[in-house]
């Protein structure tokens, strides 16, 4: 695969990076109420998120997917279910996390249920499986394995994602340090749940 296509697959998904969606959110919603530690398990969910689609796409069961109506209704609204599942977690959560150091074990899980999180959230959004079903055929040589050059665009679309992510991690952890007050907190983290509650009702809707 040449570098041409990469750069060019690369340029078609950034925008679709940049625009604010449910990791963004989740991520702000982490690192502010837990820290900039938190960033870390959401940016290898998504990540990760990117190569489960890139594998199903190799595979051709995200094919079958994006054809059939029911299935692909099922996996929207069991997406937009999810996310609403977040939004009233978040919103519960708003202005009662931990008022000092979380104890290591307590942290690690906390760690695990967030990369977890954030694997499905990318996992059950169609949006994303669309980008390697519509998106990157195009930029695939037909002549060569299709499946090491879907892996290379995954791993690209992951690195680019990664350092979307990272930044704003860094951004939010030291906005989180100059307003680090138990209220500032709580509003972030309703603001947070409200989002995901509007983006798992603009997914149920579409």
């Amino acid at each position: 695969m040449s570098l041409y296509a990469v750069a060019g697959f690369l340029a078609a998904v950034l925008p679709l990076v940049a625009t604010p969606g449910a990791s963004l959110t989740l991520l702000v919603q982490r690192v502010t109420t837990r820290g900039r530690r938190e960033g870390l398990p959401v940016v290898l969910g998504t990540a990760s998120g990117l190569y489960v689609h890139a594998a199903l796409a190799a595979l051709g069961l995200s094919a079958l997917v994006m054809r059939s109506s029911q299935a692909f209704a099922a996996v929207r609204l069991a997406g937009a279910a999810y996310l609403l599942v977040l939004g009233i977690s978040a919103w519960r959560g708003a202005g009662s996390g931990p008022g000092g150091r979380t104890a290591p074990g307590r942290a690690a899980r906390a760690r695990r249920s967030t990369y977890a999180q954030a694997l499905l959230g990318n996992v059950l959004n169609p949006k994303a499986a669309s980008i390697y079903l519509t998106l990157a055929p195009q930029f695939i040589d037909p002549g060569r394995p299709a499946v090491r050059q879907i892996v290379i665009l995954a791993t690209a679309h992951a690195a680019v994602i990664t350092l979307w992510l990272a930044t704003w991690t860094f951004i939010l952890g030291r906005a989180t340090r100059a307003a680090a007050s138990r209220r500032f907190k709580a509003v972030v983290g309703r603001i947070s749940a409200a989002v995901l509650v509007a983006l798992a009702l603009r997914t149920a809707a579409a």
